[in-house]
């Protein structure tokens, strides 16, 4: 699904370069759930916002599922943003005059989806995370654990390819944490590819798969049964 070759990333500062990435080759096969850890400053935050399409490499090559993602221009990288990428933040970035609804409806309405096929994939999203009976509830009457549900039914609504979750339990307790991961864990069950970033080896332990990053290279790549 994602090929990735010699990608750099040169950040200038005044007179200054930061290699936040330096030539990194990874590649990342559909429904693999992936953990990238690292200290501040390796890199894992720049990697994720290049494949989110956040952000572009200076150098080096980015393809998504074929699609040479690397060398497009804003307009098509906010194509591939809204169709086939779901973002889960640490700050859940809810619009809070918003009700459960409209928030995870946003991203259809972006897509110009018409408002009958909008409702059927919201009220699918709402029910995924378990949320059905808060759907008309704003954000600040959630728990902070329904909140992150919420973000994680928006960033589904659009059936992405991938699902990229940053520290997506940073703002929670241990046990709301877990159970946030288990619904990581049901969705990567059922064929979603995910990608995480944590600095919790108690949260990347749920993934298959876990990345360590070091002065913007890959210091390990380990597999899990």
């Amino acid at each position: 699904m994602i090929e990735i070759r010699a990608l750099s990333k040169i950040y200038r500062v005044g007179t200054s370069e930061v290699r936040a990435l330096d030539t990194v080759d990874l590649d990342i096969a559909r429904n693999e759930f992936i953990a990238i850890m690292g200290p501040s400053g390796s890199g894992k935050s720049t990697l994720m916002n290049i494949i989110g399409c956040l952000d572009s490499p200076t150098s080096g090559s980015y393809l998504l599922d074929g699609e040479r993602v690397s060398a497009m221009g804003d307009d098509e990288l906010a194509r591939i943003r809204n169709r086939r990428i779901g973002f889960v933040f640490q700050t859940f970035n809810l619009l809070p005059r918003a009700d459960v609804y409209h928030n995870v409806e946003l991203p259809l309405v972006y897509a110009g989806l018409p408002a009958g096929e909008r409702r059927r994939r919201v009220e699918a999203a709402v029910a995924a995370v378990a949320l059905t009976d808060r759907a008309r509830h704003r954000p600040n009457e959630l728990s902070g654990g329904q909140r992150q549900r919420v973000a994680i039914a928006r960033a589904l609504v659009n059936d992405p390819a991938i699902l990229l979750a940053d520290e997506p339990t940073g703002n929670l307790d241990t046990r709301t944490g877990e159970e946030i991961m288990s619904i990581f864990d049901e969705l990567h069950a059922q064929g979603q590819t995910v990608i995480l970033v944590t600095h919790e080896a108690d949260i990347a332990a749920h993934a298959r798969r876990c990345l360590r990053l070091r002065d913007g290279r890959i210091e390990s790549d380990e597999r899990r049964a």
